[in-house]
């Protein structure tokens, strides 16, 4: 039976040590496209937690020596950072052999222009995370949190993942979500079709009509219960989900 060959775009797997069979999930499923994919889009959050390209754990050693593999036959993987893993820099591409994109990206699907964004820009309800983003993303932040000894780096991560747990569990889930005005107006601004994101873990494809203009919004989901993925390929595109994670 013939087969496309195919774009993929997965965002969210929050890979961490503590979770093991998440971590063989995407290595085996890694593995599994290198042979139809023609590129490989990772939209944020691939780890829940980065502190700088100078503190990789192990566990992680796979994945990147998985993704390197891309590389050497010729499948481009392309990286945006998200919430959780923004500190990720030149080092950890180099070592994953991908390219780093600056959010949003632009990309011609099969004749699609579609801009790529990690998403959580858009949840603009949630104005505490807005103002820590704002924090967290500026260069001197981020000079000065890198500048600072691992273990220290180590303990602000932890502290700020508590908080960021409490706050989630304090806010209905309406406020964690996109603002559809804000999407609304990221479509006028760039005259866009259709936007990919993930962060708010809720997979979907989003159709709706703008100004007489069919608009679409695909939604990447998370890697907690089982690996979410967008493929696209000349014959179209669809949401698939792997086997349940162990």
């Amino acid at each position: 039976m013939f087969a496309w060959m195919a774009l993929y775009f997965i965002s969210d797997l929050h890979l961490d040590p503590g979770r093991p069979g998440t971590l063989a999930a995407a290595d085996r499923w890694l593995a599994s496209i290198r042979t139809d994919a023609t590129a490989l889009y990772i939209l944020g959050d691939l780890f829940e937690t980065w502190i700088g390209d100078d503190d990789s754990d192990p566990a992680f050693d796979p994945i990147f020596d998985r993704l390197m593999d891309f590389h050497a036959v010729g499948v481009p993987v392309f990286f945006m950072v998200g919430n959780r893993d923004f500190l990720i820099g030149p080092d950890a591409a180099r070592r994953g052999g991908w390219t780093l994109l600056t959010e949003p990206a632009s990309l011609d699907c099969y004749g699609t222009h579609v801009a790529l964004l990690h998403g959580d820009r858009f949840c603009l309800a949630d104005r505490e995370y807005q103002s820590f983003r704002a924090e967290v993303r500026n260069p001197d932040w981020q000079r000065a949190f890198l500048s600072q000894p691992v273990a220290r780096r180590r303990e602000l991560a932890r502290i700020a993942r508590q908080a960021s747990q409490a706050h989630m569990g304090q806010i209905a889930d309406a406020i964690m979500d996109v603002d559809p005005q804000a999407i609304d107006a990221f479509m006028r601004e760039r005259d866009l079709t259709c936007i990919v994101h993930g962060h708010t873990h809720r997979p979907a494809i989003h159709e709706w009509v703008l100004d007489g203009v069919k608009r679409t919004r695909i939604v990447l989901g998370d890697w907690h219960d089982a690996g979410q993925i967008l493929r696209w390929d000349e014959a179209g595109r669809a949401l698939l989900s792997t086997a349940a994670l162990p």
